[in-house]
């Protein structure tokens, strides 16, 4: 028979094997429910089961396809298991090379470093020393808080409000949702809540204004810190870049105070933002970088680089039993050559610049999308009530709306797309696509997540454009 025919039996083994696979899936997502902690996140809004996934495509346990835009909290620079990463993991697997080698020196250690330094700005490498720490990017914030607490022999720390560093201790207080801190909190510029109700370059210079006064005032409460951190674009506070003006006044205002400046680009490094660093979009040399997720080409790793004269460190200083991961160290080695020599930092700068556009037709389409933003393949949509009352000044924002944004997740996920939420009140959709997504993979981001918007908007939610399995991705 022909290709949509088939026997009666052979029909009902296809139907039966996918109710094995649905139940798998459903077997597999009870068991986690009661067998891990409650702090599990992103398994809560996203309650599939992944089993195999390439590029932009994952496939879950009951036979779904999704476009994942999540890409391991922009961990995933180049997608899932693409060959050159699972090439240079094989290479290592397969020379015998120990895995575990606490922090001796190595080739696979070296090739990494040569390949991370060529990558840095010139400026910033040639005086620049690297601390490789525990795995994962707020083990990197700590040590660089520390080594700048060491280098100065002072103690207090600048950071903004809305930021995230980490979940360890020393993190969580320059985060922008910390409790009991000894950290200065200063307003991160914005145009769409800006903070004192102004937004654009006035708003960025009061806010520098006000970071000028806070630490020549002998009044202040603030005696000269031991570091300023921040992040050239504010991921988990709702995609907020920061301008490059006021980057570079920050930059100004530390370095004349002697305050060593911190920057962290644990999501925005390695070509996310359009630039391989986000640094470069202001030009400015920090004192210390902090790096991880996708330097590690999707494995565990984080390090941080600084500035020569900050190496204060004592032997074991700061240490980590497995700061010396092989596989992520080949594996970052091989996404950090690729990006570089294939341009994929600007291929992220051109279709992320595509993908503003056409997000931006969509907000002018729906009040309830009150501002598109972002820069390169970082990118946010930030929902609000249209019928609430606009808060900061009588034409400012609406109140951000997380019941809705949470419901546009909800609606991508139905339709076979994979999107984070993020900002002050979780009301942003965050887009973090790998940058080897193609044109056409772009265009079915777009028409899946605008078609989720409509259907929220309109109270309609309606299932993908094939029913419940939704329709599968380009490859």
């Amino acid at each position: 028979m022909g290709a949509s025919g088939g026997s009666p039996g052979a029909r009902d083994g296809g139907t039966g094997a996918a109710e094995g696979a649905r139940a798998a899936h459903e077997g597999i997502l009870r068991r986690q429910s009661a067998r891990e902690s409650a702090a599990r996140t992103y398994a809560r809004a996203l309650p599939i089961v992944p089993v195999r996934a390439r590029g932009l495509t994952i496939e879950g346990a009951d036979g779904r396809r999704y476009l994942d835009c999540l890409s391991g909290a922009g961990t995933l620079a180049l997608g899932h298991n693409h060959p050159v990463v699972l090439e240079a993991i094989r290479k290592v697997l397969d020379s015998g090379a120990p895995l575990h080698v606490l922090d001796l020196a190595t080739p696979v250690k070296d090739a990494f470093t040569t390949e991370l330094f060529r990558t840095l700005p010139p400026r910033f490498a040639e005086r620049a020393r690297v601390q490789f720490c525990g795995p994962a990017g707020t083990d990197a914030v700590e040590a660089a808080l520390k080594l700048v607490r060491a280098a100065t022999g002072r103690t207090g720390t600048l950071a903004f409000t809305g930021a995230y560093h980490g979940m360890t201790a020393g993190a969580l207080e320059a985060s922008g949702g910390a409790g009991d801190v000894r950290v200065a909190r200063l307003p991160y510029p914005q145009d769409y809540r800006c903070p004192f109700g102004i937004g654009g370059d006035q708003g960025a210079e009061l806010s520098a204004r006000w970071t000028e006064s806070l630490l020549d005032d002998t009044k202040s409460g603030v005696p000269l810190p031991a570091g300023m951190i921040l992040e050239p674009v504010q991921g988990e506070g709702g995609v907020i870049p920061a301008p490059d003006a006021w980057t570079r006044r920050m930059r100004e205002i530390t370095a004349a105070r002697s305050i060593p400046l911190i920057v962290d680009e644990v999501q925005t490094g390695v070509g996310r933002t359009g630039t391989f660093w986000a640094v470069e979009h202001s030009g400015i040399t920090p004192d210390v970088m902090v790096l991880s997720k996708a330097i590690g080409g999707s494995l565990p790793l984080a390090v941080i680089v600084y500035r020569d004269d900050l190496d204060v460190w004592q032997p074991g200083a700061h240490a980590g039993t497995f700061r010396g991961n092989q596989l992520a160290m080949a594996a970052g080695t091989a996404t950090l050559a690729h990006v570089r020599e294939n341009g994929l930092a600007e291929r992220a700068a051109t279709v992320g610049a595509r993908m503003l556009t056409q997000l931006r037709g969509l907000a002018s389409e729906f009040p309830c999308v009150g501002d598109v933003r972002g820069r390169g393949l970082m990118i946010g949509l930030e929902f609000v009530d249209p019928e609430g009352q606009p808060s900061l000044v009588p034409d400012g924002p609406r109140p951000a709306a997380p019941g809705l944004a949470a419901a546009v997740q909800r609606e991508c996920l139905r339709r076979g797309l994979i999107v984070e939420l993020g900002g002050r009140r979780s009301s942003v959709v965050r887009l973090l696509p790998p940058l080897t997504i193609s044109d056409e993979q772009t265009s079915a981001v777009l028409d899946r997540l605008a078609d989720a918007v409509r259907a929220v908007a309109h109270a309609d939610p309606r299932p993908g454009s094939d029913g419940a399995r939704g329709v599968d991705p380009p490859r």
